[in-house]
């Protein structure tokens, strides 16, 4: 019986203290009415900022100058007189023709002028002669109209040996090939012996110069007109660094020189809506070469006004619509529908729907919905990237 009862007696007092633990649960912290702390969240304020905007675009490298080689008279190559894909000098010789003929030809012409020149001091003399005995009726009038024709014949046909002998000279000095720039020549389509034509469809070989190169950009008239109307309505301005261009090669490295816009085309390609952009670039090192793809970064202008916020702390609706939570004077979050224009970096820059001063939630957006009373923090993103490292640091750990 006496056992019995202190069962009794130690259940009784195992429910009294359960039934106390549950009404402190029940009450909480704050007592009874459970009412929780609002939750924390880092927020971010906004700053107007001034912002240089930027276009990537594509392009192709192209030769700032090129010269195709092809002979200005016909005959045998006798020598070749360069190493192909070397530097080559402008007037400098790389094919020699042989200069035979032409040099037979030049010496026909000279002996024509110097024949020519000895006949007409003689028929100069007679027709003097002849009409100082006209004049006393010696002669007649016939035999000094033949002197005066004989000496006119001879002096026009000095003057056509003259132009013959020049003829012969020009086609002489085009025996040698000589480059007409500078650059680097590629491979050669000629050896020694090989029969060339003046003027040939086939070159012979092409010279290209690479220092500077040529980028062309295609650039959409779309973004053409955005970017004319941004300027009108004193969105964007110009500045000096505007017409400043930064390349980036294939492999993704920054080319460490940067180029200059030099001008946009006026015709639009209609089978691709776009214009061409030419931008002039330095490579004295030759590190582009022709046909090369690379992504050109155009300076469209400067935003002095722009609002710039972390990816981070924009969110979508189900349609994909961008929009950010803000936190109001009064604690309260409120979403705010935004129009954005761009990535710089890891922020988005936004056209409307935020203002200088709001405060943007950046983290703890999954704790809190639009209405809802929160506590605000500073955003800290040095204390955000050791505690990521950290986390890192601590998975790998385990991992191992």
């Amino acid at each position: 019986m006496l056992s019995r009862m202190k069962n009794q007696l130690s259940i009784a007092a195992l429910v009294a203290s359960t039934a106390t633990g549950l009404l402190m649960v029940a009450c909480g912290p704050h007592g009874p009415q459970g009412q929780r702390p609002a939750p924390e969240v880092s927020v971010i304020t906004i700053h107007t900022e001034p912002v240089v905007l930027t276009t990537e675009l594509p392009g192709r490298t192209a030769p700032f100058r090129i010269a195709e080689i092809r002979p200005q008279v016909s005959g045998l190559i006798q020598k070749r007189l360069f190493t192909e894909g070397s530097n080559v000098k402008a007037g400098q010789v790389l094919y020699q023709i042989d200069p035979a003929p032409y040099q037979a030809a030049y010496d026909q012409a000279k002996a024509a002028v110097s024949m020519a020149e000895a006949n007409l001091p003689a028929l100069r003399s007679r027709e003097e002669r002849l009409k100082g005995l006209v004049a006393i009726h010696a002669v007649g009038q016939q035999d000094y109209d033949d002197a005066v024709a004989a000496l006119n014949q001879m002096g026009a046909q000095l003057q056509a040996s003259k132009a013959s002998m020049e003829s012969a000279k020009i086609n002489l000095s085009y025996t040698p090939i000589k480059a007409p720039i500078s650059g680097r020549i590629g491979r050669s389509n000629v050896t020694e012996g090989a029969l060339v034509t003046a003027y040939q469809p086939v070159a012979m070989a092409t010279i290209q110069q690479l220092d500077p190169v040529y980028v062309d950009v295609p650039q959409s008239t779309t973004e053409l007109l955005r970017l004319k109307r941004r300027l009108a309505d004193g969105r964007l301005n110009k500045n000096g660094t505007q017409n400043k261009v930064r390349i980036i090669l294939e492999d993704g490295t920054k080319y460490p020189l940067e180029g200059t816009l030099k001008f946009r085309d006026v015709s639009v390609d209609p089978t691709t809506g776009s214009v061409i952009l030419r931008v002039v670039v330095p490579n004295p090192d030759g590190v582009l070469l022709p046909g090369m793809f690379v992504r050109a970064v155009i300076e469209e202008g400067a935003k002095t006004d722009a609002i710039l916020v972390s990816q981070q702390a924009i969110s979508r609706t189900p349609k994909g619509d961008p929009y950010a939570l803000i936190v109001d004077a009064g604690g309260k979050v409120v979403q705010r529908m935004l129009t954005l224009d761009r990535a710089i970096g890891s922020n988005w820059l936004v056209s409307s729907g935020l203002a200088s001063g709001d405060h943007v939630i950046i983290e703890g957006l999954q704790k809190v919905r639009a209405g809802a009373s929160v506590k605000t923090v500073p955003f800290n993103k040095d204390v955000t990237t050791r505690s990521t490292h950290g986390n890192k640091a601590q998975s790998v750990t385990e991992s191992n």
